[in-house]
């Protein structure tokens, strides 16, 4: 689950983490008073989306020689006329793809003088099972195109968590950053902060980039990406609150009301899978055999009938897929169950591309007899090799 901005900024301030003041802006009328309550002289006005490159993005239709996502305003009018320019319009980011996303929020907060900017993360390292530290000299850049030219420029280290965040792992870092003087003791300062923020909210990621020294000698977490364990959400209901669904696919946001794991792609073939391990397999031979896959789905064990019927109507919802692999391995998931789950979505929202069926396991028989009998135009497959080959020779004629 990830969040805005101007909330990320919320949660770094409240456990003392030094962030610029700032309002969100939910309505163009409100841009003037929310400026006008901040110190100035410099303002920033910041489109609040789900998505990085703000700065470098377009907005769709845009004037000739615009700015981007952030713009910077030189008085409280200012902030307010590029308020009004930004509500409403779609930004298109290299993380948006071409589609981009709407503008409903903005963030405008005071200016700050820059002395030097670094890159900062914290991540969970699933290699070491352990929260990482991400530091780089080279802030306000992507990370990947850092790593890519001169990995060297990165430091990166995990934290026991035996021991947990350390005074000496904050000297390594502003050591690292090239930091002096009193920036020693206020990043290992921060460091401390930011690691206890991560693990008492449960968080996945929390990036700062830029993490900035100011003119006047301090640092300032200048911008802040956060995102959580979705999975540990129930923990934190004012982590919960702060969930904005408009910036959520659609299909992924019903598929979670029914609790399907379900994340949407780019290709044309619908899968169907129960267990995430062979749901990433369909995916990878969907692939070798020259297709693309539309979504991750598992439905997972103990699927039901109506989760499997939902789980189908989200599939045929995405107008990308030209076909659909059902595959199905059944150990506590039973094949009948899916079978009857199937048939019942066929029936409700009719089905207008090739679906492919492999049934086994569990009940196996009983499942391919009530297809068979269903009288739908189903294609049966022997094995997942077997169902890879007549989905993608259906979908590609």
């Amino acid at each position: 689950m990830n969040i805005h901005e101007y909330q990320a900024k919320a949660l770094l301030r409240s456990y003392g983490a030094p962030v610029s003041d700032g309002r969100v802006v939910l309505k163009a009328e409100e841009a003037k008073t929310a400026a006008g309550a901040l110190d100035g002289p410099l303002w920033v006005v910041k489109a609040q989306i789900h998505a990085g490159g703000r700065g470098k993005g377009s907005f769709k239709e845009a004037d000739a020689g615009e700015k981007g996502g952030v713009r910077l305003a030189k008085s409280v009018e200012e902030a307010e006329m590029e308020a009004k320019r930004m509500l409403g319009r779609t930004l298109v980011t290299k993380q948006t793809g071409d589609a981009g996303k709407q503008v409903n929020r903005i963030y405008i907060e005071d200016g700050s003088g820059i002395e030097t900017e670094m890159y900062l993360a914290l991540l969970v390292d699933r290699q070491t099972s352990r929260v990482s530290f991400v530091a780089s000299t080279e802030g306000g850049m992507d990370i990947e195109e850092v790593a890519e030219s001169t990995p060297e420029k990165i430091l990166s280290f995990s934290v026991d968590p035996a021991t947990g965040y350390q005074a000496f792992h904050g000297r390594r870092i502003a050591f690292n950053l090239g930091l002096t003087g009193k920036q020693v003791k206020q990043c290992v300062a921060l460091m401390g902060t930011l690691y206890k923020l991560f693990i008492e909210k449960d968080m996945e990621m929390l990036e700062i980039n830029p993490l900035i020294v100011t003119d006047a000698g301090d640092l300032k977490c200048l911008d802040a990406k956060i995102g959580f364990d979705g999975n540990a959400v129930y923990r934190h209901a004012d982590i919960a609150e702060l969930r904005d669904t408009t910036e959520e696919d659609p299909k992924e946001l019903e598929a979670s009301k029914y609790d399907l794991n379900y994340i949407a792609l780019d290709g044309e073939i619908g899968c169907m899978v129960n267990g995430a391990g062979l749901a990433m397999a369909t995916m990878d031979i969907i692939k070798l055999y020259g297709a693309e896959p539309a979504n991750f789905l598992d439905v997972g064990g103990g699927a039901t009938k109506e989760k499997v019927t939902e789980a189908f109507k989200i599939i045929t919802s995405d107008p990308n897929v030209k076909g659909i692999l059902v595959n199905i391995f059944g150990g506590i998931m039973r094949c009948d169950v899916i079978a009857e789950g199937v048939i019942a979505a066929v029936k409700e929202v009719g089905l207008q591309v090739p679906l492919v069926v492999r049934l086994e396991g569990t009940n196996v028989e009983k499942g391919k007899e009530i297809i068979s009998n269903s009288g739908l135009d189903v294609i049966a497959a022997d094995d997942l090799k077997d169902g890879a080959e007549k989905i993608v020779k259906a979908v590609k004629g």
